[in-house]
């Protein structure tokens, strides 16, 4: 089996465009979250939104690629670039067939469905866009990126909601570690900051009403009252350990495991005694080969909604028990939630963290709630020299559990 490691990281989120700009706003705890601007959101009842207000496709993308390409799309295509160029993975070191990609998003192009419905209501079917169906469907983040970079090995969509990022990398992991690729493209991304998202997500009262946007996404909290909605996209570039070393690669961090499971409990709510999700950290530290002891800190999936951060606290004290020093943090605070989206920006975090010894804070607490008891990060304890492990936990609507074991590079 080969040793999978990470080359090259690329984001775009809403406290940071660019991998350097998200790492060091993150870790600064700066918050992104904001007044929805892209509409007019006030008959929705929700004011504030995880925006990217800083964004032009042309930059990298290109005009004309762009304009062929949904919002969730460019994200996912900029973030791709932006990796593959710290990897430095290219045609003259790899071979295009030795190159996959596993590339997902929760919903897809939700901004061009929007627009095509309407425009087919008010004008007609006649009206509607021939590239309506190739900007739309969810596979075309890998697609793009996969036509971009001529990769010629695997090319394939995960779609399990807000555990996408985490499954695609998982399952990228997978691919490299029983031989079957030597780089593998993956990541997740998303762009449901629009009329329909923001409806959507307020009709099932799962979004918090706030209107202080530093105060609206609150994990863990004793105050917390739903999640912010947010967008962007990362992509991590990982590699066959072997073919990082021989051509001289700058290697990043290490994937040593990956845990996916399901609740087979309820489409929205995860299970309110964490089994599932306590399975899934147990079956990512197994496949690392430790025990949960030497796990220094997890980026917790941590919506801010009550069941979640309640589950998800009971799983890892089930995990690790109740009276672990396992560090814990919820970046959603900082970011709002990215849906398929948010396991690939949180796993950049989680990388970076064991790479600077340093740990995000848990930004958002400002009382903890009683029934969420884990050790959450501060500005106190966010030093992590010793970090030598940490998982990233994802969980999705429909029951998916997907957790990520990350290992320092030394």
């Amino acid at each position: 089996m080969a040793r999978v490691v990470i080359t090259g990281m690329g984001a775009i989120a809403p406290n940071g465009n660019g991998v350097r700009n998200f790492i060091d706003n993150s870790f600064n705890g700066k918050v992104g979250i904001k007044k929805i601007s892209k509409f007019d959101a006030s008959e929705t009842g929700i004011t504030v939104a995880g925006e990217i207000d800083d964004f032009d496709p042309k930059e990298v993308i290109g005009k004309k690629a762009a304009r062929r390409m949904d919002l969730y799309s460019q994200y996912a295509l900029q973030s791709a670039i932006e990796a593959m160029e710290m990897a430095d993975v290219n045609e003259n070191n790899t071979h295009p067939e030795d190159i996959g990609v596993i590339y997902g998003s929760g919903i897809g192009g939700l901004t061009t469905i929007q627009e095509q419905i309407i425009k087919m209501h008010e004008k007609g079917p006649k009206r509607v866009s021939p590239m309506f169906v190739p900007m739309s469907i969810a596979n075309m983040a890998a697609g793009n990126i996969s036509i971009h970079f001529n990769t010629q090995n695997i090319c394939t969509s995960i779609v399990t909601a807000c555990a996408t990022g985490t499954n695609s990398i998982g399952e990228a992991f997978r691919q490299i570690k029983e031989g079957r690729a030597k780089v593998m493209i993956a990541g997740g991304s998303e762009a449901s900051v629009n009329e329909i998202g923001i409806a959507g997500f307020a009709a099932l009262t799962a979004l918090s009403t706030a209107t202080d946007p530093q105060k609206a996404s609150l994990p863990f909290d004793k105050e917390r009252r739903g999640f912010v909605l947010g967008e962007g996209g990362a992509t991590l570039v990982l590699e066959d350990l072997e073919h990082a070393q021989q051509r001289g690669a700058k290697i990043l961090g290490e994937v040593v495991g990956y845990g996916t499971t399901s609740d087979a409990y309820h489409i929205t709510s995860p299970d309110p005694t964490g089994a599932g999700a306590a399975k899934a950290m147990q079956l990512a530290i197994d496949e690392a080969g430790i025990a949960p002891g030497d796990v220094s800190y997890i980026n917790a999936h941590g919506t801010a909604t009550h069941a979640n951060d309640e589950g998800e606290a009971k799983a890892i004290n089930k995990v690790f028990g109740e009276d672990s020093n396992v560090r814990v943090s919820s970046t959603k605070g900082m970011t709002g939630h990215l849906l398929g989206a948010a396991g690939a920006i949180e796993a950049v975090l989680t990388v970076a963290a064991l790479q600077n010894g340093k740990l995000p804070m848990n930004i958002g607490c400002f009382n903890q709630d009683p029934n969420c008891s884990v050790n959450l990060v501060t500005e106190k304890n966010q030093n992590a020299l010793d970090a030598h492990y940490a998982l990233s936990n994802s969980f999705g609507f429909g029951g998916h559990n997907a957790v990520l074991a990350f290992k320092k590079w030394e």
